[in-house]
């Protein structure tokens, strides 16, 4: 079970990293989300949130 819960655990990270990846080359480029600033930075701050809460859970897992 734990192996699985890892799975889901880096899964989540990485989503979370490809969409603050994406925010990122919106507030430089304007490219995928039209350039609007105060959704990307919501998006930041939310991708962030979730890779921390992703490093606390791998954490208690071990």
């Amino acid at each position: 079970m734990a192996s699985q819960s890892r799975n889901i655990v880096f899964g989540s990270m990485g989503v979370a990293g490809l969409m603050g990846v994406a925010a990122i080359l919106d507030l430089v480029l304007s490219a995928p989300f039209g350039g609007q600033m105060v959704w990307d930075i919501m998006l930041l701050l939310a991708a962030a949130l979730v890779i921390y809460m992703g490093i606390d859970c791998l954490k208690e897992i071990r």
